[in-house]
């Protein structure tokens, strides 16, 4: 568990989401409760069409023409469109900078990416060179880190990420997640594990996809750039739940209450947090270790603080849901109408835990 220094901020970040080619446009679509979820082409056990959140083809960049000679699985392409055109809109400001003859070296990234492996497992160490070839020279594959742990991925990240910054290994970090569930074999194993939600499964939730990435670095460093944080960093801090969806031992909420104490006795808030964003799917073992949590640290809470919880909008999106929800409590900061300290946390099928504390940026 670690948490992280106030001197740290979101510089840039990107989001793309089944409601939205953007940050902006996903946080519009995830306040105004707007849901674009439909059909797909693949059949439950009832023989019905499984709901899925799939992005819109319309404004991802044309696969990389080097993965059909490499015979990468249709997921995987799937996953680099995602990455590549979130990966643009978070590099945006460093593109800006570039021009006014401030370049910037290639940035480490660390990456989240699906706990759930599909039909072809998913190599961490080729997808980020895949990723780099795609990111104009912007991404140092060398420096970078992929790990399949899920939702909860990105935001651990935030403890390396962190630590490189104050070392001053680089000015400047990516921490993000992507994710496809649209994967035939995988969603027909989650349906026989009775985990999609459909006509006769309310208990379940709604596969999707997506990508999002965090541009970090110290204030001071993006003061000099000329850049205005979305947000401030106040602490972080990451677990594990034994009691996980796929573990024989007792289900007790411990993990996430256990992240938050260490965020909070270590990144102590400077008033009661105000806004929650957290990444609940619509399966209701997700909403009992929130209740633990909150109960066990209820001071540290406004009396009804407010619970954002946008996969009501865009369903499931696996490994990239961390950094999501960072964006979108970032985005809300920044523009006023969430209220912080916000609370962002997400949590992964097979235990791991992660959670972060965001303040408006001065």
């Amino acid at each position: 568990m670690g948490t992280s220094p106030t001197e740290l901020v979101i510089a840039g970040a990107g989001l793309v989401s089944p409601v939205g080619l953007s940050l902006a446009e996903t946080a519009a679509a995830a306040r105004a409760r707007m849901a674009r979820l439909g059909e797909s082409e693949w059949l439950d056990g009832q023989l019905e069409p499984f709901i899925v959140g799939r992005v819109p083809d319309e404004g991802l960049p044309e696969p990389d023409a080097a993965l059909s000679a490499e015979q990468t699985s249709e997921r995987e392409v799937r996953m680099l469109q995602l990455a590549h055109a979130a990966l643009d809109e978070a590099l945006a400001p460093l593109r800006v900078a570039a021009r006014q003859s401030t370049a910037t070296a290639p940035l480490p990234l660390l990456l989240g990416l699906p706990e759930h492996p599909g039909a072809v497992p998913i190599d961490p160490a080729t997808f980020i060179a895949r990723l780099a070839r795609q990111a104009d020279g912007l991404i140092d594959a060398r420096r970078s880190v992929a790990a399949p742990r899920g939702r909860a991925a990105g935001l651990m990240a935030l403890n390396e990420a962190a630590a490189r910054l104050l070392r001053g290994d680089s000015e400047f970090i990516l921490v993000g997640g992507v994710d496809s569930l649209l994967d035939e074999a995988l969603v027909q194993r989650l349906d026989i594990e009775g985990r999609i939600r459909n006509e006769t499964t309310s208990d379940g939730f709604t596969p999707a996809e997506g990508a999002a990435f965090l541009l970090l670095a110290r204030a001071e460093t993006a003061s000099a750039r000329g850049l205005k944080p979305l947000a401030k960093l106040l602490g972080y801090a990451h677990g594990f739940e034994p009691g996980h969806l796929y573990s024989d031992e007792k289900y007790l909420g411990e993990g996430l209450a256990g992240t938050l104490a260490a965020l909070l006795s270590r990144s102590p808030p400077p008033a009661p947090i105000a806004t929650v964003f957290c990444s609940f799917n619509g399966e209701r073992y997700w909403a009992r270790e929130f209740g633990v949590a909150r109960l066990r640290h209820g001071k540290a809470f406004v009396a009804e603080q407010a619970m954002e919880h946008p996969a009501e909008c865009f369903g499931d999106i696996g490994a990239a849901f961390g950094p999501a929800l960072a964006a979108l409590a970032a985005h809300g900061i920044r523009h006023g109408y969430r209220a912080g300290p916000c609370l962002v946390y997400a949590s992964s099928d097979r235990g791991e835990r992660a959670a972060a504390l965001l303040a408006r940026a001065h």
